[in-house]
């Protein structure tokens, strides 16, 4: 027993140690970073507001556009310490005072919704901090890009898409205003050619399509200026030791935290399998026996045999004896 449970309990120093020397393999030849790590989705989007303001416009249905923002500081939801590190968020506000929350969401967990309700509720309600009156707060936009996919249904397998607001049941054009919220299953995501939603799909396809294997980037990239940019800031060359230094640990930090949550659904779904077979197998014998009794009981009632000797050597009630007997 307790060999098994030393190999099923996770080493975080042996898999940090296994994840750099993986990187530093990759790294050996990369010319291009990833741009939904800690370090660079922050240089691209939290240090050019023009990049920012362009993702926001082409990722959120706006009915008026972005076109002045400021950057906010300050952290929302405190996060636990396996999954500090697999959260990128990038806040600012615009010049209509409206609050965008920019999220990467590296490793996907169940909570993940309800954390993105309270950062943006926590967001629009600080606003009374500066406001008198509830009729001043402005909209809050929560905008989640998930390196994972947590809609399974059929019927969503290939929607990448999922935007959420307040609305009336009956009719879903009467709505409360204040907070909405954006999510984008990367993995889903295949590029189509819309021309309505080019600069859409560029801002989607630099984000799944360019990391440290990325040898050669698709010419369209460059057909826009934010994206040909944007493309610029993944170039390895541009970082110092200390920032690719920074830019490997945090992808070792969240491969280790999605390494610890495969490994505990595993062991979870391993434990429910041995109770469920448990309870099947203790529910099939149950179901079992009374099946057995109540032939036996049938048997004993064609031979002739009395209510009183069925009750005693089968256990059945009399009740249950006298309903057969109405059977034969």
């Amino acid at each position: 027993m307790d060999n098994k449970k030393s190999v099923n309990t996770f080493d975080k120093s042996q898999k940090n140690d296994n994840f750099a020397v993986e990187l530093k393999k990759i790294n050996v030849m990369a010319h291009y970073l990833d741009p939904k790590n800690d370090l660079t989705f922050k240089r691209v989007f939290g240090e050019h507001k023009h990049l920012c303001m362009s993702l926001i416009n082409s990722m959120l249905p706006l009915e008026k556009p972005v076109v002045g923002i400021e950057y906010k500081t300050g952290e929302l939801a405190p996060e636990l310490d396996v999954l500090r590190n697999t959260i990128v968020d990038v806040r600012c506000i615009d010049s209509d005072d409206r609050q965008f929350i920019v999220e990467m969401q590296m490793v996907w967990y169940d909570a993940f919704k309800k954390r993105v309700l309270f950062n943006a509720s926590k967001a629009y309600v600080l606003q009374l901090d500066a406001a008198e009156k509830f009729k001043t707060l402005q909209p809050v936009y929560s905008l989640n890009f998930v390196n994972g996919t947590f809609d399974k249904s059929p019927e969503e397998e290939h929607e990448y898409f999922h935007h959420y607001k307040i609305v009336n049941i009956k009719d879903t054009e009467k709505r409360i205003e204040g907070l909405e919220f954006v999510f984008f299953e990367l993995p889903k995501f295949k590029p189509q050619n819309r021309a309505e939603r080019k600069l859409h799909d560029l801002w989607l396809r630099f984000l799944t399509e360019v990391d440290e294997n990325t040898k050669e980037i698709p010419e369209e990239f460059f057909e826009h200026e934010h994206i040909r940019e944007a493309v610029g800031y993944m170039e390895r060359g541009a970082y110092t030791k200390e920032e690719l230094a920074a830019y490997d640990k945090y992808k070792i930090d969240w491969l280790t935290a999605r390494s610890m949550l495969d490994e505990a659904e595993e062991r979870g779904e391993a434990i429910g399998l041995e109770r469920g077979e448990a309870i099947g197998l203790e529910k099939g014998e149950a179901i079992g026996l009374e099946k057995g009794k109540t032939e036996t009981a049938l048997k004993m009632l064609a031979d002739g045999m009395s209510v009183e000797i069925i009750c005693k050597y089968t256990g059945i009630s009399k009740q249950q004896i006298e309903k057969l007997k109405t059977g034969l």
